[in-house]
């Protein structure tokens, strides 16, 4: 147990004005109030209160506030009474003291009736002084951290309700850290195998790639230095509990988990914040669909920050977080930030925002007659912000994560149901499939016999549990595609380090990869779960592709007669990588197609005309132009983001038309100018993780073929080639 100096001491490195004499009374009449009561642990009591103010100074709070932790069991456990702390520490302590006791009291795990209404006085006591709920959260805490010397019933019941009440709450109001330390202790009882392995996986990983966190912390210090930007650099292992959920939330291991390190980059100015960005983004691969910027669009709590995932060393993602250091404050303390202390006056934060106001007008909507029942709810969907609690039409709640659909919502009653799903009605209207979810809606699911999941599902749902279902009844219905698709990706990337794309190669390379067989690998390669160049650095890592000539795109094709021009098929827009066909027309040369192209069909009866022609396999210039029909959500910036997703993959868009215009979305066809196959599959991949991109595929038109009319631009080539 800390010393009244130490305590003191503690105060005095954040506020030295503090009222000494008072904090030092405060401790002295607490010490003698509990003398004679010990802990289950066999320690005196009295080191529980001064645990609790030892956490409440990490928090820079004001003096009130660290009586009132010292405090706060004296009227509930000793002979202590109100009027008695009123005399000596004034009527402001007493009500907080008071308060605290109150929130004591209420047995808020019960399963009974009366939990509704203990909800009610917990969150009308917090409407009155915010920093009652700072003392009680800091008193579960240090209960959470000593709580193996509780029976084992009563650690679990501690454990649940702090899982489903106090780490909520802590992270409602802002104060992240606290959440995730009460989330991990919680864990810890609840589900101990669990975290061990998930720790004991850690250590191992550790061991296998040294210290990750050390080396990208130094990586990013030295980027930003060298780009003139002064900034601490802090880098973490995800909590235990943090990585348990994910594990559960995407229905994958460990071993599949990316973004289990964060990175945080404190800087002085909001300026500096963007120009961090720039840096990291410019020496790190950025992961599409992880950005987020919370400066420009701030939580409600207050919190600011930018949020990125960046392929780090050997490919793993990590998360980084850019803000400035008042930034920072908020997102560490988030309401505390309204009574902290810096050299001995309160801190200013322009950041901070008051959640006494979200919990004021919580309160003031339910007045004393109404149903306790229907308050509890109410509380529950505000507080758990990061979740959605939807209704089956008769009245079934459905836990969902933040960013659910109703594809979600289908897949989470049965798989059959979300298999099955045409259609959703929210509140009784008629919505798209890709609406996120609200607190509260009541949901019903429309099916139809014979309907089977879309591609473009894959882009909208937020589940594993759904995403694991579509991709299951994809890769049934569209198995021989996918495998004949992949057997052309094996071909190309196997050819691109001079090997063949064996039946025996394909076989190893399965096993390698932990797939059933080649065919499911070709499966896999054709739906894109799994990537040629993957393939080929299974079988052979040491091998370093061979360096490709630039391809002067007037000298693109082989197989053409000295003297004989090509242009590119409209109808197909044919791209390097992919298998193509020419046909010999009159006045023009040769017109390239894909040898899938529908147009084709029309000229089976020709023979004569037909050209076996292939690409030339070095790297191509971005000159090929291929249409994307896409369909996006009709929000502020998303067409913007869609655009500058393209140009991070280094490709230009030549040309934009809107096809339909919607109240909640756009369809329009975006025309880009790429470099092969492999470029378009990265483009369409950064696109499809995309939440704002309903569906996206790419656009052909077998019409124009039966014209054969030149496209204009660089869309086009015409040259002599010899092959």
């Amino acid at each position: 147990m800390i010393s009244d100096d130490d305590l003191i001491a503690l105060v005095h490195n954040y506020n030295p004005r503090a009222d000494e004499q008072l904090i030092r009374r405060a401790y002295e009449f607490g010490e003698r109030m509990h003398d004679g009561q010990f802990r289950q642990s066999g320690e005196p009591y009295f080191s529980h209160p001064v645990a609790v103010a030892a956490i409440l100074t990490e928090q820079q709070l004001d003096d009130a506030t660290i009586v009132t932790a010292l405090l706060h069991d004296t009227i509930e456990d000793t002979k202590a009474s109100y009027s008695e702390v009123s005399r000596q520490f004034g009527r402001e302590v007493a009500d907080l003291v008071d308060g605290v006791t109150k929130l004591t009291n209420l047995q808020l795990s019960s399963s009974e009736t009366k939990q509704a209404e203990n909800f009610r006085k917990l969150f009308m006591a917090m409407s009155k002084d915010l920093r009652v709920i700072l003392v009680k959260l800091g008193d579960r805490l240090h209960n959470m951290r000593t709580i193996k010397s509780m029976r084992h019933e009563k650690q679990v019941q501690k454990a649940r309700e702090t899982m489903d009440i106090y780490a909520p709450l802590a992270g409602r109001m802002g104060m992240q850290w606290m959440r995730e330390e009460l989330e991990d202790l919680a864990f810890r009882v609840l589900n101990a195998d669990a975290r061990s392995s998930i720790i004991r996986r850690f250590i191992t990983l550790q061991r296998e790639t040294g210290d990750v966190i050390q080396r990208i912390t130094g990586d990013m210090r030295k980027e930003l230095e060298a780009a003139g930007i002064e900034a601490q650099v802090f880098g973490r292992a995800k909590k235990p509990y943090s990585i348990w959920r994910k594990m559960r939330e995407k229905d994958v291991g460990f071993s599949r988990l990316s973004d289990i390190y964060g990175f945080r980059v404190i800087t002085e100015t909001d300026a500096e914040c963007y120009a961090a960005l720039g840096v990291i983004h410019q020496r790190w691969r950025a992961v599409p669909g992880r950005f987020k910027d919370y400066i420009s669009q701030p939580k409600s709590n207050g919190y600011r920050s930018i949020h990125t995932s960046v392929s780090g060393r050997d490919g793993k993602r990590v998360e980084v977080q850019i803000r400035t250091a008042q930034m920072h404050d908020v997102a560490e303390t988030g309401v505390a930030a309204h009574w902290s202390y810096r050299d001995g006056v309160r801190s200013e934060n322009p950041f901070a925002v008051d959640p006494a106001k979200w919990l004021a007008s919580l309160t003031e909507r339910f007045s004393e007659d109404e149903d306790h029942e229907d308050f509890l709810e109410a509380v529950k969907l505000e507080m758990y912000s990061d979740q959605r609690f939807c209704f089956t039409p008769k009245g079934d709640v459905i836990k969902l994560p933040r960013g659910a659909t109703p594809i979600d919502f289908a897949y989470a009653i049965h798989t059959r149901i979300g298999n099955a799903c045409v259609g959703a009605k929210v509140d009784g209207m008629r919505v798209p499939l890709w609406t996120r979810l609200k607190n509260g809606q009541s949901v019903e699911i429309i099916t139809a016999e014979g309907q089977t999941p879309q591609a473009t599902w894959l882009d909208i749902v937020a589940t594993g549990r759904a995403k694991s279902a579509i991709r299951r009844a994809l890769r049934a219905e569209d198995r021989e595609r996918f495998m004949k698709l992949g057997r052309e990706l094996a071909r190309v990337a196997f050819e691109h380090i001079g090997k063949k794309a064996t039946d025996k190669a394909l076989s190893t390379a399965a096993k390698l990869l932990r797939v059933e067989d080649r065919y499911d690998l070709l499966a896999r390669l054709g739906s894109a779960e799994i990537t040629g160049r993957e393939v080929v650095r299974a079988l052979y890592p040491d091998l370093s592709p061979q360096p490709e000539h630039e391809v002067d795109f007037r000298r693109a094709v082989i197989g053409l007669s000295p003297g004989q021009n090509f242009d590119r098929a409209p109808c197909c827009q044919p791209v390097p990588g992919e298998r193509i066909v020419g046909i010999t027309t009159r006045g023009r040369g040769v017109v390239v197609h894909a040898i899938d192209c529908e147009a084709l069909t029309s000229l089976e009866d020709q023979p004569d005309r037909w050209l076996d022609l292939h690409w030339d396999s070095g790297q191509h210039a971005p000159v090929h132009n291929v249409s994307l029909d896409i369909t996006i959500a009709n929000d502020a910036g998303v067409l913007g983001h869609i655009c500058t997703m393209i140009g991070e993959q280094k490709a230009n868009i030549s040309d934009l038309h809107f096809v339909d215009r919607k109240p909640d979305y756009y369809r329009l066809l975006i025309d880009v100018d790429l470099c092969d196959a492999e470029h378009l599959h990265r483009v369409l991949t950064a696109l499809e993780a995309e939440s704002e991109v309903a569906s996206l595929e790419r656009h052909r038109d077998p019409s124009r073929g039966q014209h054969s009319a030149p496209v204009a631009g660089r869309d086009m080539s015409e040259t002599t080639q010899e092959g």
